[in-house]
């Protein structure tokens, strides 16, 4: 039975990138046979993609359920939908406790997706496989993509292996499980030929591509693949673990011209005992080898990292050695989360967790102090001219993009002033002069 093709489908996706890939896919599933809308006050169907990686991000998903469960409430929604991470992980009890949900969709078979919006009208129906996820997408899954023609996010590998000790992701993802080259390579020709100029590759693990598949690590070779793809400028680098990183990657960074010299190094913390207790691979002294290896070969490389305080057990001591290693390394953009007691993890089973102020005061500290390294680091770009992807016409004339060193949605935009009137567009890459510089933006004038 085909769906009636005049019903209109709204997916509302939270959480990261690599969900957002998953809400594209499905919205490539729903367009087949039905009218796709970014409002949801009119359709007749929403599907709304959850995350559940930390507390804040559970709570964020329970309240857009309810905040949809309204519109349903009113007339104008007809059927609504929870999927995603939370639906993977709680989708029982959500069925129980929402009654206005009509079904529930996990991680493993969101190709299914179609499937259950139809079944749904007529009764309320739970679609979540039993055992790990295994889904994962290739170049001939249908996708309907939500970012600007410029931009894409490719997804080279879904799940992880990981196990760190905090974290839900391997028990709502699966095991880590890599695309083929030839599947990614033909995507991101595809994406080219519709006009996209940068592409974000990312994977839970993105460093650990092809591993599983080929016995071996070959993002290099995959980047190297990429970037010989015409129309294709920017290639970023996203989640990049550490001891994955080899030296042949740093290599490629530095010799093609289209990857950014921009790296997402997320280390979590900077004590080797807090590291250890985090199930994290290698020690900080490696890691800081990694930095000082990177910025030897790109000296003008931005440098990203996220970490986490407050896991249980804490010290001052232990803190501080964070707080030492990040004022020594000098990150460009460092993200800071208060730890998250996750159930049903080893971490968040210890009776030594730290009191959720203690972790958000710690959390305060370390950003406020990035906040100074951050100002610092970008002062390094004044005077100088710098490749600007534009990406808005503001209301006062002037324009909003970003350099190689922002990426779309984390990091900083550029301010750009066109004294010149040349003409400009949304999606052109172009020369700016940059004048100056804050701790998150900067400033600049258009160069003929």
């Amino acid at each position: 039975m085909r769906c009636n093709v005049t019903k209109k489908v709204a997916v509302v996706t939270l959480g990261c990138p690599k969900n957002q890939v998953d809400s594209e896919v499905m919205s490539g599933l729903l367009a087949e046979n039905h009218i796709l809308t970014d409002n949801t006050e009119e359709a007749d169907i929403i599907v709304i993609n959850t995350c559940t990686f930390i507390q804040s991000a559970k709570e964020e998903s329970i309240e857009t359920i309810f905040e949809m469960a309204s519109l349903k409430e009113r007339g104008s929604c007809k059927t609504l939908i929870a999927t995603g991470c939370l639906a993977q992980r709680y989708g029982t009890e959500l069925m129980q406790e929402i009654p206005e949900l009509d079904g529930v969709l996990g991680t493993g078979n969101i190709d299914e997706i179609a499937k259950l919006v139809q079944v749904a009208k007529g009764e309320r129906l739970s679609l979540i496989k039993q055992g790990k996820p295994d889904f994962l997408h290739d170049e001939k899954t249908p996708r309907k993509r939500s970012t600007p023609d410029y931009l894409a996010y490719v997804k080279v590998a879904e799940g992880c292996d990981n196990y760190c000790t905090y974290c839900v992701i391997p028990y709502v993802r699966g095991n880590f499980r890599s695309r083929t080259e030839e599947s990614v390579v033909q995507e991101v020709r595809d994406m080219a030929a519709q006009g996209v100029k940068e592409i974000m590759v990312m994977a839970q693990d993105t460093t650990r591509f092809g591993q599983d598949l080929y016995g071996e690590l070959r993002l290099p070779q995959l980047i190297r693949k990429l970037a010989c793809i015409e129309g294709i400028e920017w290639i970023r680098l996203m989640y990049c673990y550490p001891e994955r990183f080899t030296d042949e990657l740093i290599e490629v960074m530095r010799q093609e011209p289209k990857v950014c010299k921009y790296i997402d190094l997320p280390l979590q913390h900077a004590n080797n005992k807090i590291l250890k207790e985090m199930n994290r691979r290698g020690t900080i002294e490696e890691a800081e080898v990694l930095i000082g290896k990177l910025r030897e070969a790109m000296p003008d490389i931005t440098l990203r990292t996220t970490m986490i305080t407050g896991f249980p057990g804490e010290t001052e001591q232990e803190f501080q050695t964070m707080v030492d290693f990040i004022q020594r390394v000098q990150f460009d953009r460092l993200g800071v989360f208060s730890y998250s007691q996750e159930e049903n993890t080893p971490a968040g089973q210890r009776e030594d967790q730290i009191l959720p102020e203690l972790r958000e005061e710690r959390r305060g500290i370390v950003m406020e102090i990035q906040q100074s390294i951050s100002g610092q680091r970008q002062q390094r770009w004044v005077n100088r001219i710098i490749t600007v992807l534009l990406e808005q016409e503001l209301p006062d004339g002037r324009w909003m993009g970003r350099t190689e060193g922002d990426a779309p949605e984390i990091d900083g935009q550029v301010y750009i002033t066109n004294e010149t009137q040349a003409l400009i567009s949304v999606g052109d890459m172009i020369k700016v002069r940059i004048l100056e510089a804050d701790s998150y933006d900067l400033m600049g004038v258009v160069v003929s």
